[in-house]
């Protein structure tokens, strides 16, 4: 599959992220459950846009009915000894709870494991995000340890991650 291909999930569709998509992806960052997790400045627009343009980082909108609802990213370590990728995701909080985003996750952790040939993916979700941690769980994913004072939150205190992994064989499909 090439670089510039949709993946297919259940329920969504992933598709590599271009400057028309930004205006929707900021509505979503906007939103106040995605920005307490993502947060942002005053120009989420352009905050948005930025992350496109990052050579280390693909973007794909996700997709369902046609509409966006989210934005799904992916980087890799392409050191051969350490060789893995890593996965974030933000989706529309009018979409939450109707497992779009485990389609999503489990949509591109095949798109890495069977296109890209990666054996092992990371997630790092906030410790206390228990709705990321149920959904990343039924992908596969498992957790490895508490990242202590991981993030810094908007307050300026330190807030703890999940460090999770999926190695190809355990992703459920």
């Amino acid at each position: 599959m090439s670089e510039s291909s949709d993946v297919y999930g259940a329920a969504v569709v992933l598709r590599p992220a271009v400057p028309a998509d930004v205006p929707a992806l900021a509505a979503v960052r906007a939103t106040p459950e995605v920005r307490a997790r993502w947060r942002g400045g005053d120009d989420l627009a352009g905050e948005v846009a930025a992350d496109l343009e990052d050579p280390g980082t693909r973007c794909l909108t996700i997709r369902h009915e046609g509409r966006i609802v989210g934005m799904i990213q992916w980087y890799s370590e392409d050191e051969p000894d350490y060789r893995h990728a890593g996965i974030d995701l933000f989706l529309d909080p009018s979409v939450h709870g109707r497992g779009l985003g485990t389609d999503a996750v489990r949509a591109l952790a095949r798109h890495l494991v069977d296109d890209h040939g990666f054996h092992r993916l990371v997630i790092d979700p906030a410790a206390d995000n228990a709705a990321a941690i149920r959904c990343y769980e039924k992908a596969g994913f498992r957790p490895v340890g508490v990242m202590r004072q991981y993030e810094r939150g908007e307050d300026g205190t330190w807030h703890d991650g999940l460090l999770m992994d999926l190695l190809a064989a355990e992703l459920v499909r």
